[in-house]
């Protein structure tokens, strides 16, 4: 369920939302991250991912947003659980005036085939692989990204 604005805009004034992250890692150990379109985050390179919808399952949300991000189908049992990450942000999605806290749940998943046709539209202008010790010194790169990254680099790799 997608709320309207007011009403989006009084649950983040009052409570966490939460999200889900994906960890994207190709053969080569890169990760793909896409540059934000919109506040919180806009103009940063960032894990691609989105926001779990009222009643929505865990699972159930990891394969709208793995379609709608990486425009393919991905399920629970493709990925393996990174944790969850608390993102404080100075802004929101339409303004500044008030402040973004995400309880986003980071899912690895490691690709065996290259992603063709990425879809852009409202949230990414773009998408690029990065090697790991690129992303982590790219000032572009959002800190809540590299969060990713800092403690979990053999984590990333070895997962399956």
């Amino acid at each position: 369920m997608f709320l309207d604005q007011d009403t989006f805009k009084a649950v983040i004034a009052s409570t966490p939302l939460v999200s889900i992250d994906l960890v994207v890692i190709n053969t080569k150990g890169q990760a793909l991250l896409g540059r934000r379109l919109n506040r919180p985050a806009k103009d940063y390179w960032f894990v691609p991912g989105g926001r779990i919808l009222k009643n929505e399952a865990i699972a159930d949300a990891l394969k709208r947003l793995t379609q709608d991000e990486l425009g393919q189908v991905f399920t629970t049992e493709q990925a393996s659980l990174l944790g969850p990450f608390d993102h404080f942000y100075d802004d929101y999605v339409f303004g500044d005036e008030i402040t973004t806290h995400y309880v986003a749940i980071a899912f690895i998943l490691k690709l065996e085939c290259e992603l063709d046709n990425l879809p852009l539209g409202l949230q990414h202008g773009g998408y690029q692989w990065f090697d790991i010790p690129q992303l982590m010194t790219n000032a572009k790169v959002h800190k809540h990204t590299r969060w990713y990254f800092e403690n979990h680099t053999t984590d990333l790799l070895e997962k399956d």
